[in-house]
């Protein structure tokens, strides 16, 4: 019982983090339509300032300069490829960003090499008990974080004149554009903001029990993709309970791994994908997603 305790605490924050990702998701997805595939290269972006600047200004500093430069790079990113792209299919503008991730993932990795980059937390490698159960002092900093940066992020949808513009645009694009509301500033600031949640979630991440910053952490964000698409990509709601499934799903099939020898190596590993293909036969639009109606 007491390890599967642990396991489901460290779940529960793990799976807040790819919550905090996969929100990402659904702000650029309910601005513009567009499933976005470069927030794996947004977070390692954003990681590799913190990594890189800490020694010179400090953790916090550096923090601020990683998220700051993370929605940066995503903001441009909207406003260099995604707006000026002549193409009228989403479809299309998600291939592109596959693109755009493959270029600056490629040169991000080559930055690091073969190197595992500190990223000077203060938290270091502490532990708390509670109880019986033993938790890193990351992951209980890391669930609070992502816990009040949702809270914040719901209620600034619900009540601020932007949440009310991305709201508007999100249910139709072309109303809310003669009424007013400019779709540029909506989608260049949810790229912004989508940049700036990955540079975070790449905080905690990479910290203990984690080596730290490599080539291999764009592979750990990719995880967050199922927790958008199983609560579905157009719910706010749906990513923090995607990223939950998640980031459960993950812990209890790693740390029960020698039990379940007869699945395979890594079904850790498989298994946020494994249950996204599971929802996904029974609810196409994801568990809280909208339903597609069509007249015929």
């Amino acid at each position: 019982m007491t390890t599967f305790l642990e396991l489901l605490a460290n779940g529960i924050s793990v799976g807040a983090v790819y919550a905090l990702i996969a929100l990402g998701f659904v702000v650029i997805f309910k601005a513009t339509e567009v499933v976005n595939f470069t927030h794996a290269s947004l977070l390692l972006a954003g990681g590799f300032l913190v990594a890189k600047l800490h020694p010179a200004l400090g953790f916090w500093l550096a923090l601020a300069a990683g998220v700051a430069g993370a929605a940066l790079v995503g903001a441009l990113i909207e406003f260099l490829i995604i707006r000026r792209a002549r193409v009228g299919s989403h479809g299309v503008l998600a291939i592109v960003t596959i693109g755009v991730d493959i270029l600056l993932t490629t040169e991000l990795t080559r930055q690091i090499g073969t190197d595992v980059l500190a990223l000077g937390d203060p938290w270091r490698d502490q532990v708390l008990h509670l109880g019986p159960i033993t938790i890193a002092e990351t992951r209980v900093v890391a669930l609070g974080v992502a816990a009040a940066l949702i809270t914040a992020f719901l209620l600034a949808f619900k009540f601020t004149g932007w949440g009310v513009a991305m709201r508007a645009t999100a249910e139709d694009a072309e109303t809310a554009a003669l009424m007013g509301v400019r779709l540029g500033r909506v989608s260049l600031s949810a790229w912004a903001v989508a940049g700036a949640l990955a540079a975070i979630a790449a905080l905690f991440l990479c910290v203990f029990p984690t080596p730290g910053l490599d080539r291999s952490t764009t592979a750990a964000a990719m995880k967050a993709f199922p927790a958008a698409i199983l609560g579905g990509l157009d719910s706010t709601t749906g990513a923090l309970a995607g990223g939950l499934i998640v980031g459960v799903t993950e812990a209890l099939m790693s740390g029960y791994q020698s039990q379940l020898a007869f699945l395979g190596r890594g079904i850790g590993d498989a298994a946020p994908f494994l249950v996204m293909i599971a929802i996904l036969l029974f609810r196409p639009a994801g568990i809280f997603g909208t339903k597609e109606l069509a007249r015929v």
